[in-house]
């Protein structure tokens, strides 16, 4: 409960600063100062101390999966901040409310990850979605920016319609918004409004996930919305749909699994081999990797495939390895003109820092051993293995994973082997410590996992 007021507070000071505060350093230095804020009370949370008290009537319950979650979408967040906050000036005009609508967002995500009524989860996803909308289109001047706006706003329009009906068609046949209820009731044979109102979730959660075949917007918004929010969008909102993902289906239809397990598996498959096989032809970095994002997605469907102990503990570690290697990458390309492979070229012998970091992102992205990447791969297949059934799954999970090495490592190829004028970037020491401190942390959790899920059963 801390961080969920404690964000919407801090989303309202910064819709106000761009009045008190001329100097956009200062805005950034106070949006930076609340995330760290926002930070510290839900670390507190996770230690007992608990600032605000509410009686939420059993609808929001902050329990240790959704608070450690919270820990690694803020800290991924003050990341992100201290790495791109001064390429997010170059956007617009508004640059106050920007940071206002990253922090409503961080509010919508707090009730997501651990929302206990469906009306709750509603309200979660939208407090998320609206701001998006606007972070999309913020780029006025380009008709990319503009378009993808729309057409995020859109089919999202579209997709919060599907997750309503399916809201409706479960109190029709359940009579309460409740998941934990919902759980208990469903140990009988459901009935056709019960499973009707499922798929409609189940459909509805896919489009906001980027699981096929409800993909089709990702690479267009991710492409044309200013890529210093792209890396938001595809880091940190994409790990919290999971989250509420695997807490809506954990809670309320756990005992029905047998029912929409096969139609994941679908899913799943139909996601990686979309998504990796669409990034190979790609000639856009940011391109490939917003098809990219499609294929983690469906590594993270394993979770949502297998709903055990590993698969819990295994989202947590891939969310936040996904989301530490992609905001890095984001970092060194929002500071690039040529988004294209070839703009990559040479890259190494102009920026050999930058270079040897963005090589530990791809490196884990692609799932190489002693990366974050390899061992959160890892327990998403363990999860999946731990079912005991439908082996053919984790096989080809594990050739799309090889098959993602190729279009990673054609980034790695061209910045120290290929001949090319690679543009010069202007890094501050701050933005190349922090992505060692990024690269770091990469490689400590792929060598000691245990780092990170110690704190699940504190």
């Amino acid at each position: 409960m801390n961080a969920l007021l404690l964000s919407a507070i801090l989303g309202v000071i910064m819709m106000f600063s761009g009045i008190w505060l001329k100097s956009k350093a200062a805005v950034r230095n106070l949006a930076v100062a609340g995330m760290v804020l926002l930070l510290l009370v839900n670390i507190l949370e996770m230690c007992g101390t608990i600032i605000f008290k509410v009686d939420t009537k059993g609808m929001i319950v902050f329990d240790n999966f959704s608070l450690l979650f919270n820990t690694i979408a803020f800290f991924s967040a003050l990341l992100y901040l201290l790495l791109s906050a001064r390429d997010i000036e170059k956007v617009g005009v508004n640059y106050a409310e920007y940071f206002a609508l990253i922090f409503f967002i961080l509010c919508g995500i707090t009730l997501t990850s651990s929302f206990k009524s469906l009306l709750i989860l509603f309200l979660g996803i939208e407090i998320i979605s609206i701001p998006l909308y606007i972070l999309t289109g913020s780029d006025k001047r380009n008709l990319k920016s503009n378009e993808a706006s729309l057409k995020y706003f859109l089919l999202g329009a579209f997709s919060t319609g599907l997750m309503l009906m399916g809201i409706a068609l479960i109190y029709g046949a359940m009579g309460t918004f409740d998941t934990t209820h919902i759980g208990a009731f469903t140990t009988t044979a459901p009935s056709a409004l019960m499973i009707a109102g499922m798929l409609l979730l189940l459909f509805s959660m896919s489009f906001k996930a980027s699981v096929a075949p409800f993909h089709f917007w990702t690479p267009d918004v991710y492409d044309g919305a200013p890529t210093v929010f792209t890396s938001f969008m595809a880091t940190i909102v994409k790990a919290a749909v999971f989250i509420a993902f695997i807490r809506l289906f954990d809670d309320a239809f756990g005992f029905q699994q047998r029912q929409w397990q096969l139609f994941v598996a679908i899913a799943t498959v139909a996601t990686l081999f979309i998504g990796n096989i669409t990034a190979v032809f790609q000639q856009s970095v940011k391109r490939m990797l917003a098809y990219s994002s499609i294929a983690q997605a469906g590594f993270m469907m394993l979770s949502l495939y297998a709903m055990n102990t590993d698969a819990r503990e295994g989202l947590l570690l891939y969310v936040t390895a996904y989301s530490l290697a992609t905001i890095g990458i984001f970092a060194v390309l929002i500071k690039m003109k040529d988004y294209t492979f070839e703009g990559f070229n040479g890259f190494a012998k102009k920026q050999p820092l930058l270079a040897a970091t963005t090589t530990v992102f791809l490196l884990s992205l692609a799932g190489i051993p002693l990366t974050a990447g390899f061992i959160s791969k890892f327990y998403m297949l363990k999860a999946a293995m731990g079912t005991g059934k439908n082996l053919w799954l984790v096989i080809f999970a594990v050739l799309m994973a090889a098959v993602s090495v190729y279009y990673y490592f054609r980034v790695i190829q061209a910045m120290y082997f290929k001949e090319g004028d690679a543009e010069s970037i202007e890094a501050t020491p701050v933005f190349k410590w922090t992505l060692v401190l990024l690269a770091a942390l990469v490689i400590l959790l792929g060598i000691f996992p245990n780092l990170l899920l110690t704190w699940y059963y504190f």
